[in-house]
């Protein structure tokens, strides 16, 4: 999964007043860059969250325009810009090629520049492609997890499991990958969410085997909109600023 260069553009915004029923108060004032003034949310992952091939922007793309449509104000936020015009905020932290450890080491820099409200994690695949330590990929995750809530107690947090894979024995491994996520999403707390993305694609909905079509980034545009849905506070701003935890 290539690495494309990109300009670091450090976004965030703040969320204007709105109407009652959505429950939304002003947010804290945050480093201007490319935002529509809304909550501040983080798509984190690899190429996938990138939208590497053959869509660029990803299921960002439906992701903003269902959020838009449902009345919500967001800002995704992130070091990466990529996407159509079809996206209202290009902003985002997917990287292509990384794996979960490359993440870990540089996401604490991230969530301080961007303060993110609510982050969506959807990593591993690139760690099973590269055959990178497969057995102590779900330990990996689980730190970063721990990392991220560390930085950012108040922050809710998306964890999705990884897409099908077209390779049959890299769907084996994503299976054992996916088939660990959910029980240590359950130990990391109430402020982190389980995002069961594996069901909501078949190899079908893979460009590559590996990246999905632009229909298949939209079913999963979907799964995080009614994911974002179900925790009506992902979308509420934060009173305050956060600060890193002691």
């Amino acid at each position: 999964m290539q690495q494309p260069t990109r300009r670091m553009v450090i976004v965030t915004g703040a969320l204007a007043a709105a109407g009652a029923a959505l429950g939304r108060t002003p947010a804290s004032a945050a480093v201007p860059g490319q935002s529509n003034g809304g909550v501040r949310v983080m798509p984190l992952g690899d190429s996938i969250t990138d939208g590497f091939t053959p869509y660029p922007g990803g299921y960002r793309v439906k992701l903003w325009q269902l959020l838009a449509a449902g009345g919500y104000r967001v800002d995704f936020v992130g070091t990466q810009t990529n996407g159509p015009t079809a996206l209202g905020d290009r902003d985002h932290e997917g990287h292509s090629g990384w794996r979960i450890d490359q993440l870990d080491t540089n996401i604490n820099t991230w969530l301080g520049q961007s303060d993110p409200r609510t982050v969506m994690l959807l990593i591993g695949t690139n760690d099973l492609n590269q055959n990178y330590d497969i057995a102590n990929a779900p330990r990996r995750l689980s730190a970063l997890i721990d990392k991220i809530r560390a930085a950012k107690p108040r922050s809710e947090l998306f964890v999705a499991t990884i897409p099908p894979q077209s390779n049959s024995t890299l769907e084996g491994r994503v299976r054992a990958y996916n088939a660990a996520i959910p029980s240590l999403v359950a130990q990391k707390g109430s402020r982190v969410h389980l995002v069961k993305m594996y069901e909501a694609l078949t190899t079908s909905d893979l460009a590559d085997g590996i990246h999905p079509t632009k229909a298949g980034y939209e079913k999963m545009a979907t799964v995080w909109f009614n994911a974002l849905r179900s925790v009506p506070s992902s979308l509420v701003p934060l009173a305050a600023r956060q600060t890193t935890a002691r």
